[in-house]
């Protein structure tokens, strides 16, 4: 933990579907969902608007249907351009400090400690983090970005989550403990639900509730290695560096159950939201796996592993989901199972699949009440939200598609909401189009 709050994290907020508002004028203020858009799948990111009806990420799409009122938008997501938008944020950064640490698409530690001849005051802090959220928003077409900046990594992180969106909060040299202590124990890494559930019995809510707690009584529950950074954490002991490249060598998520499950049926249920959140960090990360790794600690604490290697590299959590079934199928689950983890390895940038997508996904129109089936012979599969151009319209977005047709709406980031034309699926006017470039006008 350092001596002055130079540390900063930067957040893009609801990234995913804030470039889709940015881009499509027909959708701002109004309630955006952006993943997997088929039966199976599960959202990546959703508008504020959408999550005042309950919608998160990691929720299936089928419940996410549930909730939203008429008129939600769920579109199958656009990689390039929300790569474009995040190259120009983190060189943004990367002027700003020679030390920038990128954990994913729309989330960066910068190092202010590391800009020549920088004072990290409160008060400089606070008015750099001012002009550089400011800069942003005008670079980017309107993106906004939750920052936070503390005396460590832990702290940037908890301070930029305190006023979400589009907040900027600095936690000074000994303020951590009274920021940190009345939060909810989930606030802090390393506490996800089953942890929380586990703590649950021993009064503790808060992170403060978490401090009161000995060391050795939480290595009795956790372990070495968990219990320590669960201890080390609750006080704000937090001493990691900030990594200008990470090389991650794999992506895995897991989930320790308060009982042993014992039904084949549940741990696919389980295998299928832990590879909904490997698929959204690869994607994340703007990387992709061959080899497929499931892990199960049995009832008896003992572990065991099996993998397999894909054809293709892929980011599709839904593709991971049904690897990992087969590799759960060879293991015998009767006597319960208690830990269960999915993981990804073999990484490379170069990704097989689109970005959630089946044809299924691809043929579902933005709106629930269009939805039709698809056309089996068409060549071209459209997929909600997709840049399309068309020969004499000019350039827009899938608005829905099915039975031999396709819904255009013709409109971007710098014109007004535009109008709605439809097209037979196999026009030859139209076409996939690149994503638009909201620094440049947009003739309709």
């Amino acid at each position: 933990m350092r001596s002055r709050p130079s540390v900063m994290h930067l957040d893009l907020d609801a990234f995913f579907s804030a470039v889709e508002q940015r881009d499509k004028p027909s959708l701002r203020g109004k309630p955006v969902v952006v993943g997997g858009v088929g039966g199976r799948g599960v959202v990546a990111t959703a508008s504020y608007e959408a999550r005042r009806y309950g919608i998160r990420s990691a929720m299936p799409t089928a419940e996410a249907r549930r909730r939203g009122p008429a008129g939600t938008a769920f579109l199958a997501g656009r990689f390039d351009a929300y790569r474009l938008s995040s190259r120009v944020v983190m060189d943004v950064l990367r002027e700003c400090s020679p030390l920038v640490e990128q954990v994913s698409i729309d989330e960066a530690y910068v190092d202010l400690a590391e800009i020549p001849g920088f004072d990290p005051s409160v008060e400089a802090v606070t008015a750099l983090a001012t002009d550089l959220r400011a800069r942003l928003r005008d670079l980017t077409g309107g993106l906004t970005a939750s920052v936070g900046v503390g005396t460590s990594k832990m702290m940037a992180k908890v301070a930029s989550e305190l006023r979400k969106p589009d907040g900027l909060t600095v936690v000074d040299a000994g303020e951590e403990l009274e920021v940190l202590h009345p939060l909810p124990v989930r606030s802090i890494g390393g506490v996800g639900p089953a942890t929380a559930e586990r703590l649950r019995p021993l009064g503790v809510e808060t992170v403060g509730d978490l401090a009161r707690l000995e060391l050795a009584d939480l290595l009795s529950l956790f372990g070495q290695a968990h219990g320590t950074s669960l201890h080390r954490l609750a006080r704000a002991q937090d001493d990691r560096s900030l990594v200008a490249e990470r090389e991650a060598k794999s992506v895995s998520a897991e989930e320790t159950f308060a009982r042993d499950i014992t039904d084949p049926a549940a741990l696919r249920r389980e295998i299928d939201l832990l590879t909904a959140r490997v698929g959204a960090r690869l994607r994340g990360a703007g990387t992709a796996g061959r080899t497929v790794t499931l892990k199960l600690r049995r009832y008896d604490f003992s572990t065991l592993t099996r993998s397999t290697t894909l054809t293709q590299a892929t980011d599709d959590g839904r593709a991971l989901a049904h690897t990992a079934y087969r590799l759960l199928a060879e293991v015998d689950v009767a006597d319960g199972v208690r830990l269960l983890g999915v993981g990804v390895s073999g990484l490379s940038d170069f990704v097989q699949d689109d970005l959630f997508g089946t044809p299924e996904a691809e043929a579902t129109p933005v709106e629930p009440a269009e939805a039709q089936e698809p056309a089996a012979a068409a060549p071209q599969v459209w997929r909600p939200g997709q840049d399309v151009v068309h020969a004499t319209l000019g350039a827009g977005w899938v608005w829905g598609s099915g039975r031999s047709l396709v819904t255009v709406r013709f409109e971007g980031p710098r014109t007004p909401p535009g109008p709605v034309r439809t097209f037979g699926a196999t026009d030859p006017d139209l076409a996939p189009g690149p994503p638009p470039d909201w620094r440049e006008p947009q003739g309709g």
